[in-house]
């Protein structure tokens, strides 16, 4: 048998129900005030409460994976996170909670919708992640506890979620079965309106392909162009790696796997700290994976994230092999998403111009560069852990926080 089967009691009529406002409370008074996610319609209820209260923060995402992403940015940025998903986007979760917040140690409160649950009628695509929601949390590592459906249960739910938090730096999950919280009728969860209307892009690539700029030589670019004060989160592979071979910083995040998440990661950071001007180095590959967080990014106006993507073609990092972005225009997406500036460039001096520019307006802000294929020689892995990279940026963000 390639599975173990999850199982556990059904809820029966009689049982008891909680309020979406009690476990809400519960989680606020315990420093959760970021959620992000994607809805299930058993978390219907907690997704309306945390809408409409002032006091929660909640960002829709566009993928489960995503938020994962969003969330450890939050977390970065010094914000207790939760993650709300149902069980059937799990496995679009799975990579960034095994090669993100595990290798990083960043903690998140994920509740997941139990659809599929055996003993219940369901729709059919819900049948084996029904039956299999446990199991392949056991397998990820993620500890995990029914969500409560009794209201004096609330506290010592949440309790041991939290000391295991505590003693793993890992996720922890709750899984909710149907019916776990009560209906309420809160009217339409609609934030905002449409984003902010399409940005003219600007730029053209001008250089022969064999005349481009390296990955490296974009990189040293942008260092020598930024302030030590800005956040740079660097994407998984070589770019992360190429970023540490200039020079080691504290203000730089070197993502380890969780491809595509790095804007995402970013985007968490700058939307708890708008003041924070945080760049994202991101791949074409990368961006092509997770391209839905241009939309989300589109959606929220973050004022201070510069998204640059360094599009050589190619999956550089596992040997060249060759993406679709020539078929991409990603100032015209960012621009359609709502980012409000794009520019296009493949020169150095033009890629100064367009940072410069980019760091004096109101963003978001996308930055396309055209660069050859290939990497530097011999190139080096960081030396820090991840978890070590964690901590120290997160004390750099925290220096910022307090010195705006």
């Amino acid at each position: 048998m390639i599975y173990a089967i999850f199982q556990r009691p059904v809820l029966s009529t009689g049982d008891r129900v909680i309020q979406a406002e009690d476990f809400l409370s519960g989680c606020k008074l315990r420093g959760y005030t970021f959620l992000t996610g994607v809805p299930c319609s058993l978390l219907g209820p907690l997704i309306a409460h945390s809408i409409h209260r002032k006091d929660l923060d909640y960002v829709a995402a566009s993928s489960e994976g995503e938020a994962v992403g969003i969330a450890a940015g939050a977390h970065l940025a010094g914000r207790k996170a939760v993650v709300l998903c149902q069980n059937s986007g799990l496995g679009n979760m799975v990579n960034p909670l095994t090669s993100l917040n595990f290798p990083f140690r960043i903690p998140a409160l994920v509740i997941i919708g139990w659809r599929g649950e055996p003993g219940l009628k369901d729709e059919p695509q819900h049948e084996l992640m029904g039956m299999i929601t446990g199991s392949v949390l056991d397998v990820i590592k993620v500890p995990w506890a029914l969500f409560p459906t009794d209201p004096a249960t609330i506290d010592t739910t949440l309790d041991k979620a939290e000391q295991e938090m505590e003693a793993t730096g890992l996720p922890f999950a709750l899984i909710m079965k149907r019916g776990a919280v009560a209906n309420t009728d809160l009217g339409p969860d609609t934030l905002m309106g449409s984003a902010a209307g399409s940005a003219p892009d600007s730029g053209e690539f001008v250089s022969p392909y064999a005349e481009r700029m390296s990955r490296l030589e974009s990189i040293r670019t942008l260092r020598e162009t930024i302030s030590p004060e800005d956040a740079v989160i660097a994407t998984t592979g070589k770019t992360g790696r190429e970023l540490f071979s200039l020079e080691d910083s504290n203000n730089q995040f070197y993502v380890v796997g969780s491809m595509g998440c790095a804007t995402g990661i970013g985007f968490g950071i700058q939307h708890v700290l708008p003041e924070q001007r945080v760049i994202v180095l991101e791949g074409d590959g990368s961006t092509l994976m997770k391209m839905g967080t241009l939309a989300t990014i589109g959606y929220y106006q973050p004022p201070k994230l510069i998204n640059i993507i360094l599009d050589n073609e190619a999956y550089d990092s596992t040997g060249g092999q060759y993406t679709v972005s020539p078929a991409v225009d990603f100032c015209k997406v960012a621009a359609a998403c709502g980012f409000r500036h794009c520019w296009r460039t493949d020169t150095e001096g033009n890629l100064k111009r367009a940072i410069k520019t980019a760091r004096e307006l109101s963003g978001p802000s996308l930055i396309h560069v055209k660069i050859a294929c290939g990497s530097a020689a011999n190139l080096p892995r960081p030396k820090v852990k991840p978890f070590q990279v964690k901590e120290r940026f997160m004390q750099f963000l925290s220096r910022e926080r307090s010195n705006p």
